[in-house]
């Protein structure tokens, strides 16, 4: 059996760059915390695939609940300035450059992991949430959108595996084609997240469920995320090739050009971003 984490030093184990770790009982809670605007950078994943090999590595863990630090971003999207160095830092999962596999293992992983959404989870912001075995947000803040489109690629990180097995063809192909901002009610009403709930509210749910799921036999969450997964998880093999096809695209004449735009129209800055889908739709 795997030694627990409670033996291992605080430093040695809650300590990360970009994320704030507490444990209660079987429950790791995990905060990003990655400013300006907690985009996906080669920090933050390295301190993802650490938290997972870590808490996978003890067997008294049994569930993550990721949240954020910033009340306006959960995560922003990817680091399109650091694409090179996000591939090399998923790689230290499972040797896969492809940060959708990260995702995928994550999915696949006897943990059970919920995120807590408030704020804007866009891009592989959303990717992630989809990647959990459950997604609750805060009904006045949570923003959810797959802008991707609006530069000529696709989502590369699973977006349209999770999508349209949640929502069914229509609604996946009008998000993922709209590239639009989408808010928790209609994000809760499509399937994107399991349910929306008033802010002041948020916090005392998931950690409820949460403590409820850690209290369970593992043995019982392992073999139903097994069977579930069988029905509904993407194969690998899917996941990869929409990584190779985002590749691809972000090497396009058109992406260029167009990221080149939004970019001197505040791409990848805070303020800028609050809305993205206008930003998007002006290019």
């Amino acid at each position: 059996m795997s030694k627990p984490i409670e033996d291992r030093s605080q430093k040695d184990f809650l300590v990360f760059e970009k994320l704030n770790v507490t444990r209660e009982g079987a429950v790791l809670f995990a905060a990003i915390n990655a400013p300006p605007m907690n985009l996906e950078g080669p920090e933050l994943i390295r301190d993802l695939v650490s938290l997972i090999q870590r808490a996978e590595a003890d067997d008294t863990v049994q569930v993550i609940v990721f949240k954020s630090a910033d009340p306006d971003y959960f995560i922003s999207h990817v680091d399109v300035t650091r694409i090179k160095e996000n591939r090399e830092a998923a790689a230290k999962l499972d040797g896969d450059a492809s940060i959708g596999l990260v995702l995928r293992h994550l999915s696949a992983s006897r943990l059970v992991t919920i995120a807590q959404i408030e704020g804007r989870a866009r891009g592989v912001g959303s990717e992630f949430v989809l990647a959990c075995d459950m997604r609750f947000a805060a009904r006045e803040s949570a923003i959810l959108g797959q802008f991707e489109p609006a530069f000529g690629v696709i989502p590369g990180a699973g977006a349209a595996q999770h999508l349209t097995r949640l929502m069914g063809r229509g609604r996946a192909l009008e998000v993922l084609l709209s590239a639009d901002d989408y808010d928790a009610e209609i994000a809760e009403r499509y399937g994107w997240i399991n349910r929306a709930l008033p802010a002041g509210e948020l916090d005392d749910f998931v950690k409820r469920l949460a403590l409820r799921i850690g209290s369970f036999p593992a043995a019982g969450h392992a073999v139903v995320k097994n069977r579930v997964n069988a029905i509904a998880l993407a194969a690998a093999e899917d996941i990869r090739r929409d990584s190779d096809l985002f590749l691809e695209g972000v090497s396009a004449p058109e992406y260029q050009k167009r990221m080149q735009a939004a970019m001197k129209r505040g791409f990848q800055t805070r303020d800028a971003e609050m809305n993205l889908g206008q930003l998007v739709a002006d290019l």
